[in-house]
């Protein structure tokens, strides 16, 4: 979430004194001259203003909720590219693992299932024993382990690297029973996050260097992207905002996701992945009492904590599958390991809104369903198909896990990718 002061914008300059209130701006230190910014308010003001002034949801409505954890045990927050000891990344770990449940397991959806985190990790910075640690947790039931990746730092990646990179951790998470497979293929399938939101090279060459990304993602078997939306004033935010989409552009160009066509009812995607995007909306409410443009994009930090006006906002935004209101999807995203925001995504605040959430859902005609990435994909995919009903019944829709399969079969399907 970030904020904008009225009297700044009667200056004419809409960006000037932005509070930087999202960490994840601190790391990208891009500098944007005006017309940059007020290139940036073109592309996403209107449409993120827009839908800010639409009717609100009303009736019964599924809200389909997921956590994107650009989930980082070496984050050394303010210090760029400088990792954490092991030790240290070790110790993180234990503790999340031991205490996440113990925070989320009091209060469950409607499906009777919990809070879950998507841990898109980090494939540069993979570990076996750490991964191995988190691939427990994750089959204890408290969530999945999905693909992350930063690159391009400081010198632009090549296509055969990315390509190296991904296939790697791709196989080295299918050997701890992670990740997916399609029906009728063994093939292992994943959602990716980039890393600096920097997707297929969108950042004018910064933290990438690879046009042909987007190509790479399919043919190692990524079936859905959930970057976006992006940190304030990044250059790689697209006009397209509250979306789910496919992309209609080559996927051997540089940022083909800057143009889709929205997925709908009757129409399953022939394009993958697929873009599915969180929430950016103006908060209209403290726009007012703040006199200042508030834009929220579903980044849950210290300084922008989970809460029950902020789920309104996100509710605004009605991201869905055209043709089934009734479904809403919510993508947000956090840090997890990051120590300076562990009120937001595990404290006291965490607490309070999951509290309020659960046991205010039937008086806001809300049924929760508290997903996965993949879990999230699979319902968008039964959407276009044309199911109805209960979203929970299509969290398996498609792509579903290595780990309910047997210990052998998935053995043979780690030989067979690296035969490949």
């Amino acid at each position: 979430m970030w904020v904008i002061s009225r009297s700044q914008c009667e200056a004419g300059n809409p960006f000037a004194g932005v509070s930087r209130s999202h960490s994840v701006l601190s790391e990208l230190k891009i500098a944007m001259n005006l017309g940059s910014a007020l290139t940036y308010a073109g592309r996403v003001l209107p449409g993120a203003t827009w839908r800010a002034l639409g009717a609100p949801a009303r009736g019964p409505v599924h809200l389909v909720i997921a956590m994107a954890d650009h989930f980082e045990p070496a984050i050394v927050p303010g210090a760029g590219r400088e990792r954490a000891l092991r030790s240290e990344q070790e110790r993180r770990l234990e503790w999340w693992t031991r205490e996440y449940p113990k925070v989320a397991d009091r209060w469950r959806d409607h499906d009777g299932r919990p809070f879950v985190h998507t841990y898109f990790y980090p494939a540069e910075q993979h570990d076996e024993g750490l991964v191995e640690a988190l691939a427990g947790h994750c089959h204890a039931g408290w969530g999945e382990t999905e693909i992350h990746l930063h690159h391009g730092i400081p010198h632009p990646d090549t296509a055969s690297n990315t390509r190296s990179v991904l296939t790697e951790f791709r196989d080295e998470l299918v050997r701890y029973r992670c990740l997916a497979y399609d029906d009728g293929s063994l093939q292992p399938r994943y959602a990716f996050v980039h890393g600096n939101f920097a997707l297929a090279n969108s950042a004018g060459g910064k933290d990438c260097g690879v046009d042909s990304e987007m190509q790479i993602l399919a043919e190692t078997g990524c079936y859905a992207d959930f970057t976006l939306p992006t940190s304030p004033l990044h250059p790689a935010q697209t006009a397209k905002i509250n979306s789910i989409y496919e992309c209609t552009l080559p996927l051997d160009r540089a940022a083909p996701h800057r143009q889709g066509i929205g997925l709908s009812v009757g129409r399953p995607p022939q394009v993958f992945p697929v873009v599915i995007q969180g929430p950016l909306v103006a908060d209209l409410q403290r726009w007012r009492r703040e006199r200042r443009i508030v834009l929220d994009n579903g980044a849950v930090t210290r300084n922008s904590p989970m809460s029950l006006h902020r789920l309104a906002v996100w509710k605004q935004a009605r991201i869905r599958v055209e043709g089934r209101p009734d479904w809403l999807f919510i993508k947000l995203h956090c840090h997890g390991m990051d120590p300076t925001q562990t009120d937001a995504v595990i404290g006291d605040g965490f607490r309070s809104f999951l509290s309020g959430l659960v046991g205010g859902a039937a008086d806001r005609q809300e049924t929760l369903h508290f997903v996965t990435a993949r879990e999230l994909t699979n319902i968008v995919l039964a959407a276009c198909d044309g199911r109805e009903g209960n979203p929970d019944d299509f969290r398996d829709y498609r792509f579903k896990l290595f780990r309910n399969l047997a210990i052998s079969t998935v053995e043979a399907a780690s030989e067979a990718t690296l035969k490949e």
